[in-house]
């Protein structure tokens, strides 16, 4: 999939899918208006994540009280905890009561960086300020306190455009059948930029019987 360089992106509608709505995210500008300051990261990464027929999704096992947000309505923060460590976060799309999320994978610190590398100083370089998913919400400022709140005045999304060629493949991460690229290419990224994060496959792990 490609988009034109330099091409100002369609009109975003929260009520579509998150296939449909994430690359249109792509190099458009996310900020964070906290009491600590405002930092903004422009888009160059994302993932797209359906409903219960996504195998690779949070809500494939249905409406739960961990994904209720996912479900609706529309342009809110799903925010959740990955791995026991880090905070991630979503932006719900679909129409009320279809569970669709992107989560926002990468992007490039473009206002408040001071703010930004306070609350990531292990960053050697500004492009690893928000590379990665969590690295993206902490410099972020963004929390569990966040998750379910609606795109307003803490959280904005502002016009952007993606400043050269969008690329799709198989989600970070993502074992099983969720993370095949063939039937599950929702991975979007802007070919080239230096924010954009390393590509791992996911992995499937022992687990014990509940």
């Amino acid at each position: 999939m490609t988009a034109a360089a330099g091409a100002a992106p369609p009109r975003l509608a929260w009520n579509r899918r998150a296939d449909e709505v994430a690359p249109l995210l792509l190099g458009r500008v996310v900020e964070h208006r906290s009491p600590a300051g405002l930092v903004a990261v422009r888009l160059t990464e994302v993932e797209a994540y359906l409903g219960p027929g996504d195998p690779g999704s949070h809500a494939r096992a249905g409406l739960t009280p961990r994904t209720a947000v996912m479900f609706g309505p529309p342009a809110r923060l799903y925010v959740y905890f990955s791995y026991g460590m880090h905070w991630c976060v979503n932006l719900v799309c679909s129409p009320d009561g279809e569970a669709s999320a992107v989560l926002l994978r990468a992007g490039e610190v473009v206002r408040g960086h001071e703010l930004a590398r306070a609350r990531r100083p292990a960053a050697k370089h500004d492009r690893d300020l928000a590379r990665g998913p969590a690295r993206l919400a902490q410099a972020l400022g963004v929390d569990k306190a966040l998750d379910g709140v609606a795109l307003g005045d803490a959280v904005r999304v502002r016009p952007g455009r993606a400043t050269s060629a969008v690329r799709t493949g198989p989600r970070v991460g993502v074992s099983g059948p969720g993370g095949d690229g063939t039937a599950y290419p929702l991975r979007f990224w802007l070919d080239g930029e230096p924010t954009v994060s390393a590509y791992r496959p996911g992995v499937v792990r022992n687990r014990v019987a509940p």
